[in-house]
């Protein structure tokens, strides 16, 4: 017969071993992959309260998903979790929030108006969207670690989403064109469409280490001022931010061109 003391310190072990079988630890990707599955999540719930009416407030939950896009990308670098599993959820949750639910608001709100016009319009945040974030997935190893080639997706719905509530809230704005907010809106969505599938380069936010932020120490501050700028001035900031870092990318894209075609040929 067993003694108890071996019997309790067999049963002992056992429980430890199936304590150890189990217990493995969480991987270091799912803190971003959840904000990655809320920025699709607020993505999927703006399109079903766009569809029911409550346009608004579809609007904020894309501005809350874009929040959400930021933090996951944070998160990734802090615990150094990138991954391609990573990636290409986070294109997958970007083409929802960013290209179907602005499109959806749009077409919902106004370019309904046009008919066939209006579909074709809504389509392009979607189509050029997603031939954007199709490259970014396959360029997404070799990519410039300071810059997006081409106009990043959350920018573009940013934009319009900006746009939308600035008519929300000040409707008369747009009363002396033909057509609207639509007079406004389409050559909009056609440039942001345009400038998504180009190779402008255009500024990523600042990684959070010593040596990256003295290298790129005025991007630092200018990020500041965006991200204080939204927080005060809401909509109106969000709109002011976007045109500011579209248009640098815009000018900083040309004088970099100018200067290659005026650049005198090396002597031999």
């Amino acid at each position: 017969m067993m003694n108890p003391e071996k019997r309790k310190l067999r049963r002992q072990l056992r429980n430890d071993h199936l304590r150890q079988k189990f217990r493995k630890p969480i991987p270091r990707a799912v803190v971003p992959s959840f904000f990655t599955l809320m920025n699709l999540f607020c993505g999927f719930v703006a399109i079903v309260q766009i569809y029911e009416g409550k346009i608004e407030f579809g609007a904020w939950l894309i501005v809350l998903a874009a929040v959400f896009d930021m933090m996951d990308g944070f998160m990734a670098r802090l615990a150094n979790a990138t991954s391609e599993f990573g990636i290409e959820l986070d294109s997958l949750s970007d083409m929802v929030s960013f290209g179907v639910a602005p499109g959806f608001l749009f077409y919902s709100h106004s370019l309904n108006e046009l008919m066939i016009i209006g579909i074709i319009v809504s389509a392009l945040p979607v189509i050029c969207g997603s031939m954007r974030l199709a490259r970014f997935n396959v360029d997404a190893r070799i990519e410039d670690p300071d810059y997006f080639k081409g106009l990043p997706i959350p920018a573009m719905a940013m934009m319009l989403v900006a746009l939308f509530l600035i008519f929300q809230d000040s409707g008369a704005l747009f009363e002396g064109f033909k057509y609207g907010i639509n007079s406004v809106i389409i050559p909009v969505i056609l440039l942001l469409s345009l400038l998504m599938v180009s190779t402008v380069p255009f500024d990523k936010i600042p990684k959070f280490k010593k040596g990256h932020l003295r290298k790129h120490r005025g991007r630092v501050y200018l990020f500041i001022f965006y991200f204080i700028a939204v927080i005060m001035l809401q909509e109106y900031g969000l709109i002011l931010v976007f045109s500011i870092f579209i248009f640098k990318g815009v000018v900083m894209a040309l004088i970099r061109f100018w200067k290659e075609i005026h650049e005198e040929p090396v002597q031999g």
